[in-house]
């Protein structure tokens, strides 16, 4: 069983779901509301859990019942928590989610997720040393992501990296990670003029949705297309995706293996409500994956 760390944000997800998102100054009715535990981090934890990973959390919730939620709910599904500080003097982060048009829009009030530091990382090291891959987003201070990638690199340790929301990467902490699994959104932003440094390309795993995911193979873009389902919420699937992946590369598979696998794992993400709520078992993944 392959040891997962995970670093980065825990929330509560607060989400509407509606025929339409209501233009600037309009009031609409939406058609359902429901809240679940969210945040980056801890949807690639669970997801990585549910996948049969020992998974490890580390990040930061508040005193407040949100907080409380966020650890049941980690401990719930066999995450370690043991390094998911509280904090007195913030409130747990949310995230206020609409569903409409086949799609989601997110707005993320970061609280307790802003308040992780190096400190944090310094006092979960021993953990972190003996993980078989460590997975981090942006949903935590960048000076503290840099922190963590640039030491986990020197210490050998592979690094998956998930630019969301996007933000400049530096080139030390570029050349650091293993991979980078930006969306189509995400590169747009990290690249606008498509200039691609040659150092970047073979670390780059770009998910493209229902088009599949697309990674370098000796200069060439290549394309792993995805599974065909219908999609119901579309919230976590990246998160899930990257977990997947995240997973098989450190059991040994191949890009293109691990992509696979991280591709079925998302199309059945898609398929249920909430973030966390759809995320499959391993059983599910590999039944997809011998079947198609």
């Amino acid at each position: 069983m392959v040891r997962v760390a995970v670093i980065g944000s825990c929330s509560v997800d607060l989400v509407v779901e509606a025929e339409r998102r209501p233009q600037a100054g309009e009031t609409l009715f939406g058609t359902r509301f429901f809240t679940t535990c969210g945040g980056k981090g801890a949807n690639q934890a669970v997801a990585a859990a549910r996948l049969g990973a020992t998974v490890y959390m580390v990040g930061a919730v508040g005193t407040d019942w949100y907080g409380k939620t966020v650890l049941d709910n980690l401990r719930a599904e066999g995450v370690d928590t043991t390094y998911v500080a509280r904090r007195d003097e913030v409130a747990t982060g949310t995230a206020h989610i609409t569903l409409a048009e086949g799609d989601n829009s997110i707005l993320v009030v970061p609280g307790a997720n802003f308040s992780v530091t190096p400190v944090d990382i310094d006092a979960a090291w021993e953990m972190l040393r003996e993980a078989d891959v460590v997975l981090l987003q942006h949903e935590i201070p960048p000076e503290t992501v840099r922190y963590a990638v640039l030491r986990l690199a020197a210490a050998g340790i592979d690094v998956v990296l998930n630019p969301a929301p996007a933000a400049d990467i530096a080139p030390e902490v570029q050349q650091a990670c293993r991979y980078i699994t930006p969306n189509e959104h995400e590169m747009q932003l990290l690249f606008a003029d498509g200039d691609i440094p040659p150092r970047m390309r073979d670390k780059l795993v770009i998910t493209r949705g229902s088009a599949g995911v697309d990674y370098d193979v000796d200069g060439t873009w290549v394309r792993v297309p995805a599974f065909s389902v219908t999609a119901v919420d579309t919230t976590g699937a990246g998160d899930t995706f990257c977990s997947a992946f995240a997973v098989a590369i450190a059991e040994g598979e191949p890009p293109a293996q691990a992509i696979r696998f991280g591709n079925a794992a998302a199309a059945l993400a898609v398929t249920g409500f909430g973030a966390q709520g759809a995320m499959p078992r391993r059983s599910a993944v590999e039944a997809l994956v011998c079947n198609e």
